[in-house]
């Protein structure tokens, strides 16, 4: 391995959009977990396909690794070159190519945000439905396979994406898929790199399947006096087939942490948050049968909207979690995990969650779209103090562990990364050879990633 040449030939070819600067590699090091900065040991900015494809070349030449870079918002290090070598900062690859609104889809660049999309569609009358919260590529949102609050209606990445672009480890440039909503011609190559986390090849163009704008959005809070009873209100509501844009659920420590940072006065109890997206007569019998159920199982002060100011302060604040963490704790670090459970088995998951949390004497918030399954837990923690940081750690992986006697899945939508690949062999037994011949045959040299996805 010879990463100094790798550079050198690297800055032949990008002149000033090599960077080896410290602030920038310490800016790419970053993360929004618990890993140490680890900066990588140059960044990248290519500005097309010819050139991402020229870079891995060079790269491959001189076994150097390649990290694809999007916006740093994943949870997992997938993005931290732990390996070192070269990050590839795809954010100036950042242009909306062709919105087909006839036929519902739109190609992209994949340094275009979800945010940057939707603010291009707006006069199309169509939107890009999944929303991890952050501001995310979507080139990053499809290698990790993103969804979000809204998934339980609108699906998550792997459900949007029609095809892609992608640079193979040798160079080579691939077209996967088509804009055709259906195709039954060969192996589904799109879905092989939609959350292969960079491991596979570089994504340098995607489709995406657009959806139409409602007639009609109204969104409203309830609480609850246990979060079993919000759980099984959740449960009945997807069995019952109610078709809910988004459901929500946070404990009663999370609705604190928000009357603390965002000034709102919610009651301290577990909550659902719940979002209805159809015509004004569909979103109403939703709505009033939603609120059925929630009284059914004794919820109460719900809070309906329709205003689009108060909804979009509504979700800012759920997805703005991370400052209600931070105003439990302050001073500390958080950490952040995710499981998804089927839902007949989320209340049990959820249960264990909130008493190890307590085990352990951990400041453990509880939230989540439970409505397909999946939910998070952030955690405060001092990263100076090892005993508690290993506390953090039991926790997770006692977590993990519960997921699979579940019938789940260790990550239902932050990934594996390099936080938890430790897990693959016990939750895809086998099949986890498969995936390392897969990754044998498409990158050999282990160039792509290194260190994240397969043990």
């Amino acid at each position: 391995m010879s990463i100094e040449t790798a550079i050198s030939a690297l800055r032949n070819l990008l002149e000033d959009r090599l960077s080896t600067n410290k602030t920038v590699r310490d800016q790419h090091g970053q993360n929004e977990a618990y890993f140490p900065v680890t900066p990588p040991d140059a960044v990248a900015f290519p500005t097309s396909t010819q050139e991402v494809a020229q870079i891995v070349k060079i790269c491959a030449e001189h076994d150097c690794p390649i990290v694809a870079y999007g916006t740093g918002t994943s949870l997992e290090g997938h993005q931290l070159a732990i390996r070192g070598g070269i990050n590839l900062d795809m954010s100036r690859m950042d242009k909306v190519l062709a919105i087909h609104d006839a036929d519902m889809d739109v190609v992209v660049q994949p340094g275009v945000t979800r945010i940057q999309l939707n603010d291009d569609l707006r006069a199309t009358g169509l939107f890009f439905p999944v929303d991890p919260g952050a501001n995310a590529s979507l080139g990053g949102m499809a290698a990790t396979r993103a969804s979000g609050t809204t998934a339980v209606r609108y699906g998550t990445m792997r459900e949007n994406v029609l095809a892609l672009e992608v640079v193979l480890a040798d160079g080579r440039i691939i077209r996967t898929g088509t804009r055709a909503k259906k195709s039954s011609t060969g192996y589904d190559l799109t879905k092989l790199f939609v959350g292969s986390e960079g491991t596979l090849g570089i994504i340098t163009e995607l489709t995406l399947r657009l959806q139409g704008q409602p007639e009609a959005i109204s969104a409203a809070t309830c609480c609850f006096d246990a979060i079993d009873d919000a759980v099984k209100t959740v449960i009945a509501t997807i069995q019952t087939g109610i078709p809910m844009a988004r459901i929500e659920l946070v404990d009663a420590k999370t609705a604190h942490g928000f009357n603390l940072y965002a000034g709102t006065d919610l009651p301290e109890k577990p909550h659902l948050f719940v979002e209805f997206h159809g015509s004004e007569t569909g979103v109403a019998e939703q709505a009033e049968l939603f609120g059925e159920i929630v009284a059914e199982h004794g919820g109460a002060e719900f809070v309906w909207t329709t205003r689009t100011e108060d909804r979009n302060a509504l979700w800012k604040m759920r997805h703005n979690a991370y400052y209600a963490q931070v105003a439990l704790e302050p001073g500390l670090s958080s950490g952040a995990t995710d499981i998804c459970v089927p839902i007949s088995r989320l209340s049990e998951a959820i249960d264990f969650a909130v008493a190890e949390g307590e085990r352990l004497n951990l400041t453990v918030l509880v939230l989540g779209h439970v409505g397909d399954g999946n939910f998070h837990c952030t955690i405060s923690f001092d990263p100076e103090d090892a005993k508690q940081y290993g506390r953090v750690q039991e926790f997770i992986h006692n977590l993990n562990r519960t997921a699979l006697r579940l019938d789940g899945t260790v990550s239902g939508e932050h990934g594996i990364g390099a936080g938890k690949m430790k897990y693959m062999q016990e939750e895809h037994g086998e099949a986890l050879s498969v995936m390392r011949a897969l990754k044998q045959a498409l990158d050999p040299q282990n160039l792509m990633n290194p260190g994240k996805v397969i043990p």
